[in-house]
């Protein structure tokens, strides 16, 4: 690490310096402290304002992308007579013309990572979701498994590890999956947990695990007090399992490639669609 190495020439020529003059120890021992901690700080501030930069351009990538795509779905809910199917496909098409153009951004932050430590597991985190946004579930899988890409808070955002809990479990681990979930959601506290415990607990469902659900659920609905969950869980106690649904979680469950979102509906044509009178 770059910043590192400076800091460290930079300590020991003030301390070099004091030696020189005969400053004295305790001179020696705070020019040596000052000259390893200003340059760490003056790069970190240097270098965290560029990163920023170039995070900044990447949102406004994928937000000017999601603009795109929410007028095409405003337009044709407006539009009679529109071919849904046809919408499906050009929505993600121009997803996947984003995500792909997002992923290749990446490679701006590459220079980075000389002067950050944390970076690589960050480059490697956001390349992660895209792929995984992609569909390209075996660069996914190999990225979840590099070593050391979840440890630390930093790296466990909820929807990094409800990818990694949705991967075991298509992959056919579901003891993995449970184990990645009790180890994770603890580090989330309040509704920042929602998506893990909707996930588990669908994921108990599809196992036939209804009461495991609803155990579960219990918990969930009091720690995150979300709606869907809530909602699932007195499905489960009056027996309607069969009613349960993550529906309600919106873009982020869908976003885990489990279930098919709803298709876009149009708005219905009330009258005469000429706006002529009717004899």
């Amino acid at each position: 690490m770059v910043a590192l190495l400076i800091s460290v020439i930079v300590s020991a020529a003030a301390v070099i310096a004091c030696i020189v003059y005969h400053i004295g120890l305790g001179g020696e021992i705070f020019w040596g402290l000052a000259g390893f901690l200003l340059p760490q700080f003056l790069i970190g501030f240097i270098v965290r304002k560029k990163i920023t930069a170039v995070q900044n351009e990447l949102q406004e990538m994928l937000t000017n992308g999601q603009k795109q795509m929410t007028r095409k779905i405003q337009m044709f809910q407006t539009k009679p007579g529109g071919n849904i199917k046809q919408i499906q496909r050009q929505l993600e098409s121009d997803q996947k013309a984003v995500v792909t153009q997002a992923l290749a951004f990446t490679k701006r932050f590459e220079p980075f990572k000389k002067w950050t430590l944390m970076m690589g597991r960050q480059i490697a985190t956001m390349r992660l979701q895209f792929h995984y946004q992609l569909q390209d579930f075996a660069a996914a899988d190999k990225l979840l498994a590099t070593a050391g890409l979840f440890t630390g808070p930093m790296m466990m955002e909820p929807m990094v590890i409800a990818m990694k809990i949705a991967r075991q479990y298509k992959n056919g681990d579901v003891a993995g999956a449970e184990k990645t979930f009790k180890r994770r959601v603890k580090w989330f506290r309040g509704n920042r947990g929602t998506l893990l415990y909707g996930l588990m607990s669908w994921i108990y469902m599809q196992q036939g695990e209804s009461e495991k659900a609803r155990m579960l659920l219990v918990k969930a609905k009091d720690i995150t007090s979300d709606e869907t969950l809530a909602a699932n869980w007195e499905l489960l106690a009056n027996n309607k399992d069969k009613q349960f649904s993550n529906a309600g979680l919106g873009e982020e469950w869908y976003g885990l490639y489990l279930e098919a979102p709803p298709l876009p509906k149009q708005q219905r044509m009330h009258g005469n669609a000429h706006g002529g009178r009717r004899f």
